[in-house]
Order: C-alpha cells, then sequence, then structure tokens
C-alpha cells in the first residue's frame, strides 16, 4: 500500500526531504558492505588459516555475485515490487548476513601439518555472505532509482541530487574501513562484523522511518498484480520465500567458486554470440555503429575495475606484510584512542537527521539548518581525529580510496564544465584512456615500495597514500562513462539488457582481478614470517603487469577514441 497519507509539503536545503532518507540509507548500506569487504580477505586468510589462492577465488566469487545478482533484484523491482519493498527486502536479508557475520566459531589451526577448521562456522558464514549478496541484489539498484523518482521531470535539480547521494556512498564507505577494518583487526573479527551489521540496522530503521518523505514514488507499478495468488499464496510472498530461495542456492555456489567462474566465463561467451547476431540481424548500421562503441566502452569499464579491484585483494594483503601502517605517528602523551571518534558521530547522525527533518516539518528551518551543521561538523572533526590518531591497519587504510573520492569529486565537477565552455571537454572514449592510464599508473608506487620491502625493511605507507591518489584520479575520469553512456547509446529495444551487461562486466572485472590476484600468492607458513626478498618479488611482478595492461589498453582507446567518438554519432 502507498505511504502518501498527509505527505510532509516542501523541500529541505534545495531537495526533497526523501533525498535525504535515501542518502542516509546508502551511506550505512555501503558502511556495512565496505566495512566487511575490507575485513573479508584477511579474515579469510588469518582467522580460517585459507591459502592466498583460495581466499583471492572467494573474494572473486564474492564480488562477481555481488554485482550480478542487482540484475535480478532490479527486474523483480521493476515488474512486481515497487522500489520501496525491494528495499525493505533488501536491508532484512543484509541485517541478517552481517550479523551472522560476527559468529566466529573456533579459529583454525594447525594439526600435524594439517588445517582444522570449525565447519559448522564456515557454513554460517558462507550463508552469511549469501544473505548479503542477495540483500544488496535488491537495496543497490532500487535505492538509486528512488533518487531518480523524487524529482520532476527535466529537473535541474537532478545531477545535484544524485551527487549528494554518491556523497553518501563515499561517506558510508570512508567511515566503514575506519570503523568496521580497525574493530576487527584491533579487538577481534566478531566485532568488525558487528559494526557492519549494526550500520545496516541503521539504515534499514532510517528507510523504514523515512518513507513517508517518497511520496509514494516508489510503490509497485500493479499493487493488483501483487496481490495475485501463485497457487497457495499471493506473488508478493512467492517473491519473497523465492528470495530466500535463492540464497541457499547462492548459499552453495559461494562454496563452490569455480562454479561462480565458469558460470561468468559462460555468461561473457553467451553475450558475445547474442551480440554478434543482434548487429547483424537486428540493427541498422548507425544503430550497429553506436552499440559497438558502447561495447567498447563498457569494455574499458571492465579492465579499470579488474584493475581497481586489486585495493580490496592484493593491495590489502600487500600492505599487511609488507607496508608501515601509521600514517602520521601522532601521539599526545601516552594518548591512544580506545575506539575511532567515528562511532560515536555516525551513531549521532541518524538522530541529528531525523530531528532536522522533523524541524524542517514543523517550519522551524533555522533549527534544521543548524542540525545539519553540527552533524556535518561531527563527521570532519571524527575522520580528522581517526586519520591522524588512530593507528591504522591494512583493513582500515581501504578507507584511501573513498577518501581521495570525496576530496576529488568536487574538483572534478567543477572541471569538466569549465573545460566545456571552452570546448576542451575531453569525449568519452578519450576519458576512458585517461582513466586507464591513471589506474595503470597508480601501480608505479606500489611497484616502488615492494622493491624497498624486498630488502626485509617494511616500505613506507605513503607509497599506498600516493597509489590512492592517482587511481582516484582515474576513477574520476571514468566515473562520467558507464550507465550514461548505456542510456545514451543503446538500441531503445535492448537498453535493460544492455544495462545488465554493464553490471556483468563490472561483476567479470571482480572474477578477473581474483585471478591476477593469485600471481602474487604466498605460501606462508603459520607462525614464520615473510620471506620478503621472495614477496617482493612476486608483488613486484603482479603489479608490473597491472601497469602495463593499465597503460597499454588506455594508450589503445586513445588510439580508436577518434573511430569510437565517430561510431557514437550525435552522443556526446
Amino acid at each position: 500500500m502507498a505511504i502518501t497519507n498527509n505527505p510532509p509539503a516542501g523541500d529541505f536545503l534545495g531537495h526533497p526531504k526523501g533525498l535525504f532518507v535515501c542518502f542516509f540509507t546508502e551511506m550505512w548500506e555501503r558502511f556495512s558492505f565496505y566495512g566487511m569487504k575490507a575485513l573479508l580477505l584477511l579474515y579469510l586468510l588469518k582467522y580460517h588459516l585459507f591459502t592466498d589462492d583460495l581466499g583471492y577465488d572467494l573474494l572473486g566469487a564474492y564480488g562477481g555475485l555481488v554485482y550480478a545478482v542487482p540484475v535480478i533484484g532490479g527486474l523483480l523491482a521493476d515488474r512486481y515490487l515497487g522500489m520501496r519493498k525491494a528495499v525493505v527486502l533488501g536491508g532484512v536479508l543484509l541485517v541478517l548476513g552481517h550479523l551472522g557475520m560476527a559468529f566466529e566459531g573456533e579459529q583454525a589451526r594447525l594439526v600435524d601439518g594439517v588445517v582444522v577448521r570449525d565447519e559448522g562456522a564456515l557454513q554460517v558464514f558462507y550463508l552469511s555472505l549469501a544473505l548479503i549478496i542477495m540483500g544488496v541484489g535488491f537495496l543497490k539498484p532500487n535505492i538509486s532509482t528512488i533518487v531518480g523518482r523524487l524529482y520532476p521531470p527535466n529537473d535541474p535539480r537532478l545531477d545535484s541530487g544524485f551527487t549528494l547521494f554518491y556523497a553518501g556512498i563515499n561517506v558510508g564507505a570512508m567511515f566503514a574501513s575506519l570503523v568496521c577494518a580497525f574493530l576487527g583487526e584491533t579487538y577481534g573479527w566478531k566485532y568488525g562484523f558487528g559494526a557492519a551489521g549494526i550500520g545496516m540496522v541503521a539504515g534499514l530503521v532510517m528507510f523504514l522511518w523515512g518513507q513517508k518523505y517518497l511520496m509514494g514514488h516508489a510503490e509497485p507499478n500493479d499493487p493488483a498484480r501483487l496481490r495475485e495468488k501463485v497457487g497457495p499464496i499471493s506473488r508478493e510472498w512467492l517473491i519473497y520465500l523465492g528470495s530466500f530461495g535463492g540464497v541457499l542456492v547462492v548459499w552453495q555456489l559461494i562454496q563452490r567458486t569455480w562454479t561462480v567462474h565458469g558460470a561468468m566465463h559462460l555468461i561473457a561467451l553467451a553475450f558475445t554470440a547474442w551480440f554478434v547476431w543482434f548487429l547483424v540481424r537486428k540493427c541498422s548500421r548507425k544503430e550497429r555503429e553506436q552499440m559497438v562503441a558502447l561495447v567498447l566502452l563498457i569494455f574499458g569499464v571492465l579492465i579499470f575495475f579488474a584493475l581497481y579491484e586489486q585495493t580490496y585483494g592484493s593491495w590489502v594483503t600487500f600492505t599487511d606484510r609488507m607496508l608501515t601502517k601509521d600514517l602520521f605517528g601522532l601521539a599526545i602523551a601516552d594518548y591512544v584512542p580506545a575506539v575511532p571518534w567515528a562511532i560515536y558521530s555516525l551513531g549521532l547522525s541518524p538522530l541529528l537527521m531525523i530531528a532536522a527533518l522533523m524541524a524542517s516539518d514543523r517550519g522551524r528551518p533555522g533549527l534544521a539548518k543548524a542540525l545539519v551543521s553540527l552533524l556535518a561538523i561531527g563527521l570532519a572533526v571524527a575522520i580528522t581525529h581517526d586519520v591522524v590518531m588512530v593507528p591504522q591497519t591494512a583493513g582500515s587504510l581501504t578507507f584511501l580510496g573513498a577518501f581521495f573520492i570525496v576530496i576529488l569529486s568536487p574538483i572534478f565537477a567543477w572541471l569538466w564544465p569549465w573545460l566545456d565552455r571552452r570546448g576542451l571537454n575531453p569525449s568519452k572514449p578519450v576519458k576512458m584512456a585517461i582513466g586507464l592510464v591513471f589506474a595503470g599508473l597508480a601501480f608505479v608506487p606500489m611497484m616502488w615500495a615492494a622493491e624497498s620491502a624486498s630488502g626485509g625493511q617494511m616500505a613506507s605507507v605513503w607509497w599506498l597514500v600516493l597509489a590512492y591518489f592517482v587511481l582516484e584520479i582515474g576513477e574520476m575520469c571514468l566515473s562520467p562513462i558507464g550507465l550514461s553512456a548505456v542510456t545514451q547509446l543503446s538500441v531503445a529495444r535492448v537498453v535493460g539488457l544492455m544495462m545488465g551487461a554493464f553490471w556483468l562486466a563490472t561483476a567479470y572485472s571482480e572474477v578477473l582481478a581474483a585471478q591476477f590476484g593469485k600471481l602474487a600468492s604466498l605460501d606462508l607458513v603459520e607462525g614464520a614470517g615473510v620471506d620478503m626478498a621472495l614477496a617482493g618479488e612476486k608483488y613486484g611482478g603482479l603489479f608490473e603487469l597491472m601497469l602495463w595492461i593499465g597503460v597499454g589498453s588506455g594508450i589503445v582507446y586513445l588510439l580508436i577514441s577518434p573511430l569510437v567518438r565517430r561510431w557514437m554519432h550525435d552522443i556526446r
């Protein structure tokens, strides 16, 4: 039933109030997702004593499924559930999954040279991953769609609204690493995973409370069809039961990573065969050229994220084994913070936002703005404290990616229009080329760090900072491409299929990233130190390969950019 009774009138800070509900829901969802992801590989290697190869395989299978399942979740929401119900379902699944991750069981141990693991705890772990995968599948594609629905057609505020929304994604990702990874690696894995679960509970509560601000835009297209009986139950409950059935399927798949990897390869081959057939049989010359241009851009995104996802794979293990962790080494007397201050500022943020929206509803805009200002100041103070004063870990340092996105986004948001006014704004293929080159160059500092550490001493963490900075410049160049290209270049009758292809390409990049990461796998013996010379050689070789893949593919895209630009016809 649509929740539109006495909807609150007016905007807040120049945008629909529902935007801020979606902002905080997505912020907490990303907090839980990236908090868990920052810990995942280290948890597998250190607690369950997976080999590097097994850890990378599971990381790739998990990442692939996380980006593939939203294709199904978005389809079910469009045709049946509506976005609001899909987001709630996804939130419930995510809460169950993240809280399940907090169950550790007994730590794996070596007995006569054989690793003995708590198989019951591992099954809970796999089931929790399956719940998270299905939860992301229902929540992720639909919360973004809700944001678009909140604005009237051709509303000039839409772009800035999405800019605010994506800021929520990066704020959540940034604090996730600083909080969840720090707690997990410092106090125990269950505390890090538990914090991610509590964050998702906060996001779900925020969304349930704020449904009145969605103004009925996220309801099912045909409620009567949703109530229709399919056998003994309604179609709506059939979808809910089917989603839990999907969890059971994914639970088995995630334990057999080769099936996920193999399925991705088969899907890639099937899509290629369909695409060639569609071009030959169903497209005009203009459509054919635009579709080829689109697939080339999607393929560039695939290459980029195969490089980018090393940040949660080989970069994490390299940081753990071969880099110093403390960014500034500052301390005030004997001051050692017990927990990051972000825990407190994040905990208060939903309450402050709810209070601000309620104040706005009651005609007290001054109080509402003051509460939002207090919220922003609290988050800024917390992250400054946590970055400077809190000792970092390999997992918590993954905050650097989101941190540089937050810093660079306003600069690039100004840069592209400034260049456009002067006729210098690069075309999509050229931006793709620049993004790929920078992604490749990001591995140069990592190569230098590997060479430095191979002598036996930990290399400086500032090599990692430099690598993230260069990588995020690449992402800023590449970010205007992607989903917008799908909607602009795809033949209208297959735009949904091409959107699915875009997400499946992203999923495939996760699988490829895991396979690349395995090139730097080390056979570590529990209790023994890392052979720094061997590790430096293996990581250095991987990073050099990533350098040439990024720079090489960027040069290729730059060379073919005039042709691709011509194939795009009137699309900029």
